[in-house]
């Protein structure tokens, strides 16, 4: 019983062990685009940035952001997202497949829907904000609006039994 015990232990000694050097390290999500090719991470890297943003218009120079949400099981989890700015505002996009349910079928939005206070990392700058998802039809038309001028496929997604475009619109924490 004392070996059983010992290794047991040893065990938790390591993982403790691996987190805190994960911890230090980031382990950050891997990709530039959304979807697959990508891998999640955990912690976010970078240097934490305290001044609220109220415009979001420096973004455009990042092709995509990566977001770290709270799981349930204290360990964070990151991955790497998609935006659309609108007005200086910022949301975040996450494109669900025809039948995969809404928040269950992305481990981020349910974590998000669960607890809204995450951390967005765009360049080596971390901000810590909370998501709203956006239900309203009329500020989901403007902010689609917005995003078709560049990509007119996407209103036809987000219409009929296609791929439906879920979005959060980005607060200040």
């Amino acid at each position: 019983m004392k070996t059983l015990a010992k290794i047991i232990g040893a065990t938790l000694v390591c993982l403790v062990l691996v987190l805190v050097v994960l911890r230090i390290s980031g382990f950050n999500p891997t990709g530039d685009t959304p979807g697959r090719g990508n891998y999640p991470g955990l912690w976010l890297s970078g240097t934490v940035v305290t001044t609220p943003v109220t415009d979001w218009s420096f973004v455009t120079q990042y092709k995509t952001d990566k977001l770290q949400t709270r799981t349930w099981y204290m360990i964070p989890h990151s991955v790497t997202t998609a935006y659309i700015l609108h007005n200086g505002q910022l949301y975040i996009t996450s494109m669900f497949a025809a039948g995969m349910p809404f928040p269950q079928g992305k481990s981020w939005v349910s974590n998000v829907m669960r607890d809204p206070h995450v951390r967005l990392k765009f360049g080596n700058n971390l901000y810590d904000c909370k998501l709203s998802h956006v239900t309203d039809p009329d500020e989901r038309a403007a902010v689609l609006a917005q995003r078709a001028k560049q990509n007119p496929q996407l209103l036809a997604s987000t219409a009929g039994k296609g791929p439906v475009l879920q979005f959060f619109h980005v607060l200040p924490e």
